[in-house]
């Protein structure tokens, strides 16, 4: 898994310094994280397609803007994450809305249940897996955040560190503090 992320911000690394020296090249960035990004901010907000696609225009505005301030003692994929974040987060203060859900497609939900939860598989029927969806999507934003970012984006903690702006003790604590409301609420409801 490191050699991935490392092979990733080579490619990212070459991307970012092919589009400081040709303004052309700036697509190479949009075509490599428009769908990731489409993904995380689907998944961390209530916000249609067309909602989420003006977004992320938004979101690459200003990483084309602030692309030679970008300061690469953190990973460019944690810098455009970071600026993700705070434009989903400004669109929701601008809309004086809560997210009320999130995406999570089913398979998804099941693999973060099982690795985070270290649950069996037995346990997760197809009925019980809207529970848990349910579940997920009435958490706090702020756990709900933490959990899509470490395991569904497969962010390690000092990426999401610094996308979050947050000390490590605090998104461990969160991460820690997701997973233990979902089991508990899970075994309340009997689906575990």
């Amino acid at each position: 898994m490191v050699e991935k992320n490392g092979g990733d911000a080579d490619k990212d690394n070459l991307l970012v310094a092919a589009a400081k020296d040709n303004p052309d090249a700036f697509g190479g960035i949009v075509d490599r994280y428009w769908n990731r990004l489409f993904c995380f901010i689907r998944r961390i907000s209530y916000f249609s397609q067309e909602d989420i696609e003006d977004i992320l225009q938004e979101v690459f505005i200003k990483v084309y803007r602030y692309l030679n301030d970008y300061d690469d003692s953190m990973t460019f994929s944690t810098w455009i994450y970071h600026i993700t974040r705070n434009t989903v987060i400004d669109q929701i203060r601008k809309r004086k809305s809560r997210p009320i859900s999130i995406q999570l497609e089913t398979d998804e939900l099941l693999q973060m249940l099982r690795s985070s939860l270290d649950m069996e598989r037995d346990l997760f029927a197809n009925d019980s897996l809207e529970k848990i969806k349910k579940i997920i999507y009435e958490l706090p934003f702020n756990y709900r955040e933490v959990l899509i970012l470490r395991f569904l984006e497969e962010k390690n903690y000092n990426e999401i560190m610094d996308i979050l702006e947050m000390p490590k003790g605090t998104v461990a604590a969160l991460i820690n503090r997701g997973r233990k409301l979902v089991l508990e609420e899970a075994r309340k409801q009997k689906i575990v």
